[in-house]
């Protein structure tokens, strides 16, 4: 499915899940533009989308710190410049004019703090691409928002020459509680199957098991592949 068709396909599907939405505007993706730090702005609003993160997370080589000292404004006035020179890959989300909804994604070299992240360590093929967050308001959870974004961000990522797209979604340590949106940034492991990710073997890891990170959380590491 080309480009074009593969926007208007999800759009589409995503114009039926407005019966859902708490307004009866249609909900519609598009990618991210340089001139849509306004738009960043509104839907992040003070906060940053959370924390003071302005979307950063992955982008400062390393926590403690130094993360500290960025979350905020130093965050935000680089995230602007990222998205103003158009180094940002990104999608949007809608209901009529509101931005309801965020996804990001770009080559994993683009987020220094992979290499630093021993849970996330594995062979990754040649120009492969990532999902690495979303931000969707909480009135809008729970509407389809996440997984119109993450459609349109796959089908984006392999558009600009992805050879395969990575996720690497939160795993809930109940599987009968719902994890917290907060938590949930990089997704969930539904959210992914939903739309034909597959979760990857890690070397040396003969049972698929996802890793913890330093923080308690469980990871695993999902791709899709390129449609041929």
């Amino acid at each position: 499915m080309g480009g074009l068709e593969a926007f208007s396909a999800i759009r589409r599907q995503a114009t039926n899940m407005a019966d859902r939405s708490p307004q009866s505007d249609p909900i519609t993706v598009r990618p991210l533009t340089s001139d849509d730090w306004p738009i960043v702005a509104q839907l992040f609003g003070a906060n940053g989308a959370c924390g003071g993160c302005w979307c950063m997370w992955w982008r400062v080589p390393r926590g403690g710190k130094l993360w500290d000292e960025c979350k905020g404004d130093k965050n935000r006035d680089a995230f602007r410049r990222l998205i103003k020179a158009g180094k940002v890959h990104a999608i949007l989300a809608f209901a009529g004019e509101e931005p309801i909804g965020w996804c990001c994604f770009g080559p994993r070299e683009d987020f220094v703090r992979m290499k630093r992240m021993r849970a996330l360590q594995h062979q990754s093929p040649a120009g492969a691409w990532a999902i690495t967050c979303f931000y969707i308001p909480s009135r809008w959870r729970g509407q389809g928002v996440a997984s119109a974004l993450l459609e349109a961000a796959t089908a984006r990522a392999f558009e600009l020459g992805a050879s395969a797209v990575e996720g690497y979604p939160k795993v809930p340590k109940d599987e009968n509680t719902r994890m917290p949106g907060a938590f949930a940034w990089t997704g969930v492991p539904a959210l992914f199957e939903r739309t034909g990710y597959e979760e990857m073997e890690r070397e040396g890891d003969l049972h698929h098991e996802p890793q913890t990170t330093k923080a308690g959380e469980i990871v695993a590491i999902v791709a899709a592949a390129r449609q041929t």
